[in-house]
């Protein structure tokens, strides 16, 4: 049953604040069924742009010459119509010299209650070289490893896709143990 008030992570909307302190409200665009009897939300551009403002890790991944795939966490920033993103020299960098496609996955999950979501991003990656630009970046939430010459590649989504397994009824058991 859907409700119309903003609601918890597990719900239909939610309601909260962006990294600014803008106002923000996720919706759901429809459900499908999933094969473990649950409902399987496809989420909208907006309301994935939105949830990825709610975490500060995700995962970029990209093919090597090899053709090995290689998936390495980010700390993350969401910057207009996708996310930014400090690297060091190497793989990443050289996917984005050589114009390959980058994808970006980020998640929250609940395993205790069956709930999350996934959000995945695809797109090309851009070396941020406007100083403007960078000295904007290097005011956001750091990375967690300092990098000798770091380099902000902002990946701007070509493609958003995102799904919400939200809780589902019945689907939380109280145990209780001692006496009453």
């Amino acid at each position: 049953m859907k409700k119309n008030g903003p609601e918890s992570f597990f719900g239909v909307a939610l309601q909260g604040r962006s990294h600014r302190g803008e106002a923000t409200t996720m919706h759901a665009r429809d459900t499908t069924s999933s094969t473990g009897g649950g409902q399987v939300e496809v989420l909208d551009r907006g309301t994935c742009m939105a949830l990825l403002r709610t975490v500060r890790v995700g995962r970029v991944a990209w093919s090597a010459p090899s053709g090995e795939v290689v998936v390495l966490p980010v700390n993350f920033v969401v910057d207009r119509d996708g996310v930014v993103f400090k690297s060091s020299p190497g793989g990443k960098i050289d996917v984005v010299h050589r114009g390959g496609l980058l994808s970006f996955e980020a998640d929250d999950i609940e395993p205790a209650l069956r709930v999350g979501w996934s959000v995945l991003l695809v797109g090309f990656g851009e070396i941020v070289t406007d100083l403007d630009q960078m000295r904007h970046l290097e005011e956001l939430p750091t990375t967690w490893i300092t990098a000798a010459e770091p380099v902000f590649v902002r990946l701007t989504a070509r493609q958003v896709t995102g799904r919400r397994l939200p809780l589902q009824p019945g689907g939380v058991a109280v145990e209780r143990s001692g006496g009453a």
